[in-house]
Protein backbone atom coordinates (compact mmCIF):
# COMPACT_ATOMS: atom_id res chain seq x y z
CA UNK A 1 0.00 0.00 0.00
CA UNK A 2 1.35 3.77 -0.89
CA UNK A 3 1.68 6.44 1.31
CA UNK A 4 1.12 10.10 0.59
CA UNK A 5 3.59 12.74 0.99
CA UNK A 6 1.05 14.51 3.45
CA UNK A 7 0.28 10.63 5.05
CA UNK A 8 3.81 10.27 5.53
CA UNK A 9 4.88 13.76 7.34
CA UNK A 10 1.85 12.56 9.46
CA UNK A 11 3.11 9.61 11.02
CA UNK A 12 6.85 10.92 11.41
CA UNK A 13 5.55 13.61 13.18
CA UNK A 14 2.91 11.40 15.44
CA UNK A 15 6.31 9.20 15.60
CA UNK A 16 8.29 11.92 16.81
CA UNK A 17 5.54 13.44 19.43
CA UNK A 18 5.91 9.96 21.14
CA UNK A 19 9.11 9.61 21.31
CA UNK A 20 9.26 13.12 23.11
CA UNK A 21 6.62 12.09 25.27
CA UNK A 22 9.00 8.75 25.90
CA UNK A 23 12.20 10.18 26.42
CA UNK A 24 10.58 12.92 28.73
CA UNK A 25 9.91 9.56 31.60
CA UNK A 26 12.41 8.35 33.27
CA UNK A 27 10.01 5.17 33.79
CA UNK A 28 9.61 4.50 30.69
CA UNK A 29 13.67 4.99 29.97
CA UNK A 30 13.96 2.45 32.52
CA UNK A 31 11.38 -0.03 30.87
CA UNK A 32 13.31 0.38 27.55
CA UNK A 33 16.46 -0.64 29.62
CA UNK A 34 14.93 -3.58 31.34
CA UNK A 35 13.69 -4.55 28.05
CA UNK A 36 17.17 -4.12 25.96
CA UNK A 37 18.70 -6.27 28.86
CA UNK A 38 16.29 -8.91 28.82
CA UNK A 39 16.70 -9.64 25.11
CA UNK A 40 20.30 -9.14 25.26
CA UNK A 41 20.80 -11.97 27.81
CA UNK A 42 17.54 -13.52 27.42
CA UNK A 43 17.08 -13.40 30.96
CA UNK A 44 14.29 -11.52 32.63
CA UNK A 45 15.02 -9.51 35.53
CA UNK A 46 13.54 -11.23 38.72
CA UNK A 47 12.40 -9.01 41.67
CA UNK A 48 12.21 -10.52 45.57
CA UNK A 49 15.65 -11.88 46.38
CA UNK A 50 18.23 -11.79 49.06
CA UNK A 51 21.74 -11.53 47.71
CA UNK A 52 25.04 -12.38 49.62
CA UNK A 53 28.50 -11.90 47.60
CA UNK A 54 30.94 -13.73 48.87
CA UNK A 55 35.00 -13.43 48.58
CA UNK A 56 37.46 -15.24 47.97
CA UNK A 57 37.32 -19.56 49.24
CA UNK A 58 37.24 -18.51 52.81
CA UNK A 59 33.90 -17.18 52.63
CA UNK A 60 32.54 -19.20 49.37
CA UNK A 61 33.87 -22.64 50.97
CA UNK A 62 32.80 -22.17 54.69
CA UNK A 63 29.18 -21.46 52.78
CA UNK A 64 29.16 -23.83 50.54
CA UNK A 65 29.89 -26.67 53.23
CA UNK A 66 27.60 -25.15 55.63
CA UNK A 67 24.79 -25.26 53.43
CA UNK A 68 25.58 -28.64 51.92
CA UNK A 69 25.54 -30.40 55.30
CA UNK A 70 21.83 -28.15 56.28
CA UNK A 71 20.74 -29.90 52.65
CA UNK A 72 17.27 -32.34 53.44
CA UNK A 73 16.39 -32.98 49.95
CA UNK A 74 18.51 -32.59 47.17
CA UNK A 75 21.88 -30.83 46.37
CA UNK A 76 22.81 -29.92 42.81
CA UNK A 77 26.69 -29.75 42.03
CA UNK A 78 28.39 -27.88 38.95
CA UNK A 79 31.71 -27.17 38.82
CA UNK A 80 34.53 -26.95 35.87
CA UNK A 81 37.25 -28.15 38.49
CA UNK A 82 37.09 -30.69 41.44
CA UNK A 83 40.50 -31.35 42.49
CA UNK A 84 41.26 -34.54 44.23
CA UNK A 85 43.18 -32.93 47.31
CA UNK A 86 42.19 -32.15 50.64
CA UNK A 87 39.86 -29.52 49.65
CA UNK A 88 37.67 -31.67 47.09
CA UNK A 89 38.16 -34.93 49.12
CA UNK A 90 36.31 -32.61 51.78
CA UNK A 91 33.21 -31.64 49.80
CA UNK A 92 33.35 -35.40 48.56
CA UNK A 93 32.93 -36.54 51.89
CA UNK A 94 30.13 -34.47 52.61
CA UNK A 95 28.11 -34.83 49.40
CA UNK A 96 28.62 -38.72 50.25
CA UNK A 97 27.74 -38.59 53.59
CA UNK A 98 24.68 -36.64 52.39
CA UNK A 99 23.49 -39.36 49.77
CA UNK A 100 23.95 -41.67 51.89
CA UNK A 101 21.32 -40.51 54.27
CA UNK A 102 18.88 -40.37 51.37
CA UNK A 103 19.22 -37.01 50.16
CA UNK A 104 19.53 -36.79 46.49
CA UNK A 105 22.71 -35.76 45.43
CA UNK A 106 23.81 -35.03 41.79
CA UNK A 107 27.03 -33.76 40.26
CA UNK A 108 28.24 -32.61 37.06
CA UNK A 109 31.91 -32.17 35.95
CA UNK A 110 33.98 -31.36 33.02
CA UNK A 111 35.95 -33.80 31.13
CA UNK A 112 38.54 -31.64 30.53
CA UNK A 113 38.80 -29.76 33.56
CA UNK A 114 38.75 -32.92 35.08
CA UNK A 115 41.45 -33.89 33.00
CA UNK A 116 44.62 -34.81 35.30
CA UNK A 117 43.12 -33.05 38.63
CA UNK A 118 41.04 -35.86 39.49
CA UNK A 119 41.46 -39.57 39.79
CA UNK A 120 38.97 -42.00 38.78
CA UNK A 121 39.10 -43.19 42.20
CA UNK A 122 37.69 -39.99 43.23
CA UNK A 123 35.13 -40.17 40.91
CA UNK A 124 34.19 -44.41 41.77
CA UNK A 125 34.15 -43.37 45.56
CA UNK A 126 31.17 -40.62 45.04
CA UNK A 127 28.89 -42.69 43.39
CA UNK A 128 29.60 -45.74 45.44
CA UNK A 129 27.77 -43.55 47.87
CA UNK A 130 24.52 -43.01 45.91
CA UNK A 131 26.27 -39.45 44.14
CA UNK A 132 24.80 -39.25 40.66
CA UNK A 133 27.37 -38.06 38.54
CA UNK A 134 27.81 -37.16 34.78
CA UNK A 135 30.98 -36.20 32.51
CA UNK A 136 30.09 -33.47 30.41
CA UNK A 137 31.28 -33.78 26.79
CA UNK A 138 33.89 -36.57 27.21
CA UNK A 139 35.68 -37.14 23.80
CA UNK A 140 34.20 -40.04 21.48
CA UNK A 141 34.98 -41.13 18.14
CA UNK A 142 32.11 -38.91 16.51
CA UNK A 143 32.94 -36.10 18.43
CA UNK A 144 36.90 -35.43 17.53
CA UNK A 145 36.34 -31.80 17.94
CA UNK A 146 33.88 -31.56 21.23
CA UNK A 147 36.70 -30.33 23.36
CA UNK A 148 36.40 -26.90 21.93
CA UNK A 149 32.90 -26.59 24.24
CA UNK A 150 33.67 -27.03 27.78
CA UNK A 151 31.25 -27.19 30.94
CA UNK A 152 32.90 -23.76 32.66
CA UNK A 153 30.14 -23.61 35.34
CA UNK A 154 30.47 -23.35 38.80
CA UNK A 155 27.32 -23.82 40.90
CA UNK A 156 25.84 -25.30 43.90
CA UNK A 157 21.58 -25.65 44.15
CA UNK A 158 20.25 -27.15 47.58
CA UNK A 159 17.03 -27.87 48.14
CA UNK A 160 15.68 -25.44 45.37
CA UNK A 161 15.80 -22.70 47.70
CA UNK A 162 19.49 -21.55 47.93
CA UNK A 163 21.56 -20.93 45.07
CA UNK A 164 25.60 -20.07 44.05
CA UNK A 165 27.42 -19.23 41.52
CA UNK A 166 30.77 -18.16 41.11
CA UNK A 167 34.08 -18.37 39.35
CA UNK A 168 35.42 -20.61 42.29
CA UNK A 169 36.10 -24.30 41.16
CA UNK A 170 36.74 -26.68 44.35
CA UNK A 171 40.60 -26.74 45.61
CA UNK A 172 43.36 -26.28 47.41
CA UNK A 173 44.72 -23.45 45.16
CA UNK A 174 42.33 -21.44 45.80
CA UNK A 175 42.18 -21.76 49.59
CA UNK A 176 45.77 -20.94 49.30
CA UNK A 177 48.35 -22.38 52.72
CA UNK A 178 48.25 -20.09 55.22
CA UNK A 179 50.76 -21.98 57.03
CA UNK A 180 53.16 -21.56 54.06
CA UNK A 181 52.50 -18.08 53.44
CA UNK A 182 50.73 -19.12 50.53
CA UNK A 183 47.95 -16.34 50.11
CA UNK A 184 44.24 -18.28 48.36
CA UNK A 185 43.45 -16.66 45.14
CA UNK A 186 41.35 -13.87 45.01
CA UNK A 187 38.22 -14.57 43.39
CA UNK A 188 34.18 -14.12 44.06
CA UNK A 189 30.97 -15.67 44.09
CA UNK A 190 27.21 -15.15 44.99
CA UNK A 191 24.83 -16.60 47.29
CA UNK A 192 20.98 -16.29 46.05
CA UNK A 193 18.14 -16.73 48.21
CA UNK A 194 14.43 -16.40 46.45
CA UNK A 195 12.42 -16.40 43.27
CA UNK A 196 15.95 -16.50 40.93
CA UNK A 197 17.00 -19.69 42.30
CA UNK A 198 14.72 -21.32 40.37
CA UNK A 199 16.55 -20.09 37.25
CA UNK A 200 19.32 -21.25 38.53
CA UNK A 201 18.23 -24.93 39.53
CA UNK A 202 16.41 -25.09 35.49
CA UNK A 203 20.01 -24.20 34.68
CA UNK A 204 21.42 -27.07 35.82
CA UNK A 205 18.37 -29.31 34.90
CA UNK A 206 18.90 -28.35 31.01
CA UNK A 207 22.44 -29.34 30.90
CA UNK A 208 21.75 -32.04 33.43
CA UNK A 209 18.92 -33.35 30.76
CA UNK A 210 21.75 -33.01 27.68
CA UNK A 211 23.95 -35.91 29.06
CA UNK A 212 21.27 -38.27 30.31
CA UNK A 213 17.61 -38.71 31.61
CA UNK A 214 15.83 -35.45 33.00
CA UNK A 215 15.36 -34.89 36.02
CA UNK A 216 12.01 -34.81 37.61
CA UNK A 217 9.68 -31.55 36.59
CA UNK A 218 8.73 -31.49 40.79
CA UNK A 219 12.22 -31.51 41.54
CA UNK A 220 12.59 -28.07 39.79
CA UNK A 221 11.11 -25.23 41.55
CA UNK A 222 9.03 -22.57 40.26
CA UNK A 223 9.60 -18.68 41.03
CA UNK A 224 5.54 -18.32 41.88
CA UNK A 225 6.34 -21.67 44.85
CA UNK A 226 9.57 -19.74 45.93
CA UNK A 227 8.45 -16.62 46.57
CA UNK A 228 10.14 -13.18 47.90
CA UNK A 229 13.13 -13.24 50.36
CA UNK A 230 14.72 -9.98 50.09
CA UNK A 231 14.42 -6.58 47.58
CA UNK A 232 17.52 -7.16 45.09
CA UNK A 233 16.45 -7.70 41.43
CA UNK A 234 18.69 -10.18 39.54
CA UNK A 235 19.54 -12.01 35.91
CA UNK A 236 20.54 -15.68 35.94
CA UNK A 237 22.91 -15.61 32.51
CA UNK A 238 23.06 -19.22 31.63
CA UNK A 239 24.96 -19.54 28.44
CA UNK A 240 25.46 -22.45 26.39
CA UNK A 241 27.82 -22.27 23.44
CA UNK A 242 26.95 -20.43 20.09
CA UNK A 243 23.90 -18.19 21.89
CA UNK A 244 26.54 -15.40 22.94
CA UNK A 245 23.59 -14.15 25.53
CA UNK A 246 26.27 -12.76 27.68
CA UNK A 247 28.48 -11.00 25.45
CA UNK A 248 25.19 -9.23 24.04
CA UNK A 249 24.50 -7.77 27.50
CA UNK A 250 28.37 -7.08 28.27
CA UNK A 251 28.30 -4.96 24.93
CA UNK A 252 24.92 -3.00 26.18
CA UNK A 253 26.36 -2.37 29.05
CA UNK A 254 29.27 -0.78 27.89
CA UNK A 255 27.69 0.94 25.32
CA UNK A 256 25.12 2.14 28.45
CA UNK A 257 27.34 2.82 30.85
CA UNK A 258 27.58 6.94 31.85
CA UNK A 259 29.69 7.47 34.65
CA UNK A 260 31.99 4.18 35.37
CA UNK A 261 32.59 0.62 33.99
CA UNK A 262 35.02 -1.51 36.27
CA UNK A 263 36.00 -5.06 35.26
CA UNK A 264 37.70 -7.56 36.80
CA UNK A 265 39.00 -10.73 34.88
CA UNK A 266 40.92 -13.69 34.68
CA UNK A 267 42.03 -14.56 30.87
CA UNK A 268 41.05 -11.19 29.36
CA UNK A 269 41.47 -11.53 25.76
CA UNK A 270 39.93 -8.99 24.06
CA UNK A 271 37.45 -9.78 21.29
CA UNK A 272 37.89 -6.69 18.60
CA UNK A 273 33.44 -5.56 19.29
CA UNK A 274 34.17 -5.68 22.46
CA UNK A 275 37.62 -4.02 22.93
CA UNK A 276 35.75 -1.66 20.59
CA UNK A 277 33.07 -1.16 22.60
CA UNK A 278 35.44 -0.36 25.86
CA UNK A 279 37.53 2.08 23.89
CA UNK A 280 34.43 3.76 22.74
CA UNK A 281 32.67 4.20 26.05
CA UNK A 282 36.26 5.60 27.76
CA UNK A 283 36.64 8.37 24.96
CA UNK A 284 33.45 9.61 25.58
CA UNK A 285 34.10 10.10 29.50
CA UNK A 286 33.18 6.90 31.14
CA UNK A 287 35.87 5.84 33.81
CA UNK A 288 36.66 1.96 32.26
CA UNK A 289 38.92 0.22 34.44
CA UNK A 290 40.40 -3.34 33.99
CA UNK A 291 41.69 -5.44 36.70
CA UNK A 292 43.78 -8.89 35.48
CA UNK A 293 46.34 -11.06 36.92
CA UNK A 294 50.28 -10.06 37.13
CA UNK A 295 50.59 -13.86 37.53
CA UNK A 296 49.06 -16.42 36.11
CA UNK A 297 48.06 -20.20 35.62
CA UNK A 298 48.36 -19.84 31.78
CA UNK A 299 51.19 -18.29 31.18
CA UNK A 300 51.03 -17.73 27.52
CA UNK A 301 47.52 -15.56 27.95
CA UNK A 302 49.72 -13.28 29.99
CA UNK A 303 51.92 -12.04 27.06
CA UNK A 304 48.36 -12.62 24.66
CA UNK A 305 46.38 -10.25 27.14
CA UNK A 306 49.64 -7.60 27.11
CA UNK A 307 49.84 -7.15 23.40
CA UNK A 308 46.49 -5.75 23.60
CA UNK A 309 46.82 -3.34 26.00
CA UNK A 310 48.07 -0.29 24.22
CA UNK A 311 44.97 0.28 22.12
CA UNK A 312 42.61 0.33 24.86
CA UNK A 313 45.27 2.19 27.10
CA UNK A 314 45.54 4.80 24.41
CA UNK A 315 41.76 5.52 24.63
CA UNK A 316 41.43 5.86 27.83
CA UNK A 317 41.31 2.65 29.49
CA UNK A 318 42.74 1.96 32.91
CA UNK A 319 44.26 -1.56 33.39
CA UNK A 320 45.65 -2.76 36.34
CA UNK A 321 47.62 -5.88 37.38
CA UNK A 322 47.06 -7.95 40.54
CA UNK A 323 49.70 -8.13 42.74
CA UNK A 324 48.68 -11.05 44.67
CA UNK A 325 48.97 -15.03 43.65
CA UNK A 326 46.13 -15.25 41.00
CA UNK A 327 43.56 -13.26 40.26
CA UNK A 328 40.39 -15.79 38.84
CA UNK A 329 37.26 -13.38 39.62
CA UNK A 330 34.94 -12.79 36.96
CA UNK A 331 33.05 -9.82 37.14
CA UNK A 332 31.84 -6.24 36.30
CA UNK A 333 30.12 -2.71 37.90
CA UNK A 334 28.80 0.54 35.82
CA UNK A 335 27.59 3.04 37.18
CA UNK A 336 27.00 2.19 41.04
CA UNK A 337 24.31 0.27 40.05
CA UNK A 338 24.15 -2.82 37.87
CA UNK A 339 27.12 -5.61 38.86
CA UNK A 340 27.75 -9.52 37.26
CA UNK A 341 29.57 -11.98 39.21
CA UNK A 342 30.18 -15.80 37.59
CA UNK A 343 31.85 -17.93 35.65
CA UNK A 344 32.11 -16.12 32.25
CA UNK A 345 35.60 -14.51 31.16
CA UNK A 346 36.26 -11.81 28.72
CA UNK A 347 36.96 -13.90 25.97
CA UNK A 348 35.59 -15.53 22.72
CA UNK A 349 35.88 -18.93 24.50
CA UNK A 350 33.65 -18.15 27.29
CA UNK A 351 30.95 -15.65 25.41
CA UNK A 352 31.00 -18.27 22.35
CA UNK A 353 31.92 -21.88 23.05
CA UNK A 354 31.34 -23.07 26.79
CA UNK A 355 28.36 -23.63 29.04
CA UNK A 356 28.76 -20.59 31.78
CA UNK A 357 26.32 -19.38 34.38
CA UNK A 358 26.37 -15.31 36.14
CA UNK A 359 24.36 -13.58 38.13
CA UNK A 360 23.76 -10.05 37.08
CA UNK A 361 22.57 -7.84 39.94
CA UNK A 362 20.50 -4.41 39.59
CA UNK A 363 20.91 -2.98 43.05
CA UNK A 364 22.90 -0.09 44.22
CA UNK A 365 23.67 -1.32 47.48
CA UNK A 366 25.43 -4.03 46.06
CA UNK A 367 26.49 -2.32 43.25
CA UNK A 368 28.52 -0.17 45.89
CA UNK A 369 29.50 -2.56 48.14
CA UNK A 370 31.49 -4.50 44.80
CA UNK A 371 32.82 -0.88 43.90
CA UNK A 372 34.21 -0.64 47.09
CA UNK A 373 35.69 -4.18 47.23
CA UNK A 374 36.85 -3.41 43.90
CA UNK A 375 39.44 0.07 45.44
CA UNK A 376 40.28 -2.72 47.69
CA UNK A 377 41.57 -4.70 45.44
CA UNK A 378 43.10 -1.76 43.40
CA UNK A 379 45.69 -1.15 46.50
CA UNK A 380 46.90 -4.10 45.87
CA UNK A 381 47.71 -4.01 42.04
CA UNK A 382 49.51 -2.25 39.92
CA UNK A 383 48.90 0.35 36.51
CA UNK A 384 50.09 -0.46 33.38
CA UNK A 385 50.75 3.12 31.75
CA UNK A 386 52.41 3.89 28.19
CA UNK A 387 55.56 5.85 28.04
CA UNK A 388 56.52 7.45 24.52
CA UNK A 389 60.31 7.15 23.50
CA UNK A 390 59.59 6.76 20.16
CA UNK A 391 56.36 7.70 17.98
CA UNK A 392 55.30 4.27 17.15
CA UNK A 393 57.00 2.66 20.06
CA UNK A 394 55.00 2.40 23.84
CA UNK A 395 57.02 0.84 26.17
CA UNK A 396 55.11 -0.16 29.67
CA UNK A 397 55.92 1.13 33.02
CA UNK A 398 54.66 -0.16 36.35
CA UNK A 399 53.71 1.83 39.32
CA UNK A 400 51.19 1.34 42.31
CA UNK A 401 48.09 2.74 41.97
CA UNK A 402 46.46 5.08 44.35
CA UNK A 403 42.86 5.35 45.41
CA UNK A 404 42.34 8.77 43.51
CA UNK A 405 41.21 8.01 40.05
CA UNK A 406 41.70 10.81 37.36
CA UNK A 407 42.98 11.33 34.13
CA UNK A 408 42.11 9.80 30.69
CA UNK A 409 44.06 9.55 27.53
CA UNK A 410 42.60 9.97 24.01
CA UNK A 411 42.54 7.10 21.61
CA UNK A 412 42.18 6.42 18.18
CA UNK A 413 39.45 4.58 17.59
CA UNK A 414 39.72 2.78 14.36
CA UNK A 415 42.92 0.72 16.14
CA UNK A 416 42.37 -3.00 15.82
CA UNK A 417 40.86 -5.40 18.70
CA UNK A 418 43.42 -7.74 20.57
CA UNK A 419 43.77 -11.56 21.57
CA UNK A 420 44.26 -14.19 20.08
CA UNK A 421 42.75 -11.98 16.60
CA UNK A 422 45.31 -9.49 16.87
CA UNK A 423 48.73 -12.30 18.03
CA UNK A 424 47.68 -13.19 14.25
CA UNK A 425 47.92 -10.16 13.23
CA UNK A 426 51.18 -9.57 14.98
CA UNK A 427 52.36 -12.70 12.95
CA UNK A 428 51.24 -11.33 9.70
CA UNK A 429 52.55 -7.88 10.22
CA UNK A 430 56.19 -9.38 11.32
CA UNK A 431 55.87 -11.19 7.77
CA UNK A 432 54.40 -8.10 5.41
CA UNK A 433 56.34 -5.04 7.58
CA UNK A 434 52.54 -3.69 6.95
CA UNK A 435 53.33 -1.48 10.18
CA UNK A 436 55.81 -0.65 12.57
CA UNK A 437 55.71 -3.91 15.45
CA UNK A 438 56.30 -2.60 19.12
CA UNK A 439 58.01 -4.15 22.14
CA UNK A 440 54.90 -5.72 23.71
CA UNK A 441 54.67 -8.01 20.38
CA UNK A 442 58.09 -9.35 20.79
CA UNK A 443 56.42 -12.16 22.63
CA UNK A 444 54.10 -13.46 20.35
CA UNK A 445 56.74 -12.94 17.71
CA UNK A 446 59.32 -15.61 19.33
CA UNK A 447 56.53 -17.71 20.59
CA UNK A 448 54.97 -18.24 17.32
CA UNK A 449 58.83 -18.62 15.84
CA UNK A 450 59.90 -21.35 18.17
CA UNK A 451 56.95 -23.23 17.28
CA UNK A 452 57.56 -22.97 13.58
CA UNK A 453 61.13 -23.50 13.88
CA UNK A 454 60.62 -26.51 15.68
CA UNK A 455 57.70 -27.95 13.59
CA UNK A 456 60.29 -27.26 10.99
CA UNK A 457 62.48 -29.72 12.55
CA UNK A 458 60.87 -32.34 13.18
CA UNK A 459 59.61 -32.61 10.21
CA UNK A 460 63.08 -32.81 8.49
CA UNK A 461 64.52 -35.01 10.77
CA UNK A 462 61.33 -37.63 12.14
CA UNK A 463 58.52 -36.56 9.11
CA UNK A 464 56.72 -39.82 10.74
CA UNK A 465 56.12 -38.29 13.19
CA UNK A 466 54.10 -35.74 11.94
CA UNK A 467 52.70 -37.89 9.23
CA UNK A 468 51.32 -40.26 11.47
CA UNK A 469 49.09 -37.98 14.15
CA UNK A 470 48.21 -36.31 10.55
CA UNK A 471 46.64 -39.49 9.60
CA UNK A 472 45.35 -40.72 12.59
CA UNK A 473 43.57 -36.86 12.68
CA UNK A 474 42.53 -37.15 9.19
CA UNK A 475 40.62 -40.64 9.61
CA UNK A 476 39.06 -39.25 12.25
CA UNK A 477 37.71 -36.21 10.93
CA UNK A 478 36.29 -38.43 8.46
CA UNK A 479 34.69 -40.73 10.28
CA UNK A 480 32.32 -38.35 12.41
CA UNK A 481 31.62 -36.60 9.08
CA UNK A 482 30.84 -40.35 8.27
CA UNK A 483 28.60 -41.01 11.34
CA UNK A 484 27.15 -37.58 10.95
CA UNK A 485 25.69 -38.21 7.88
CA UNK A 486 24.62 -41.80 8.57
CA UNK A 487 22.39 -40.03 11.59
CA UNK A 488 21.50 -37.12 9.55
CA UNK A 489 19.69 -39.92 6.74
CA UNK A 490 18.32 -41.21 9.38
CA UNK A 491 16.03 -44.71 8.30
CA UNK A 492 14.73 -44.64 4.90
CA UNK A 493 11.25 -44.21 4.49
CA UNK A 494 8.91 -46.74 2.20
CA UNK A 495 5.75 -45.66 0.49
Amino acid sequence: MRIGGHQWNRIVMKNRRNEETSSGSSGDLRLLAEQAFSRAAGAPLIPGNRVTILKDASENYTAWLRALRRAKQNIHFESYIIYDDDIGREFAGVMSFKARQGIRVRLIYDWLGALGKTSRRFWRMLRESGVEVRCYNPPGIDRPLSWLSRDHRKMIGIDGTTGFVSGLCVGRRWAGRPEKGIDQWRDTGVMVEGPAVADIERAFADLWSSMGPPLPEEEIPSRRALGRSGDTSVRIVASMPNTAGLFRLDQLIAAMARRSLWLTDAYFVGFTPYVQSLRAAAMDGVDVRLLVPGTTDIPILRAVSRAGYQPLIEAGVRIFEWNGPMLHAKTAVADGRWARIGSSNLNIASWMGNCELDVVVEDADRAVAMERMYLDDLSNSTEIVLVRRRAVSPVMKRHRASRRMGGRGKGNIARPGVGFIRAGRVVEAAFTNRRVLDPAEAKIMIGAGLILLTLAAVAFLWPRILAFPLAVVSGWLASALFLGALRTRGPKKHG
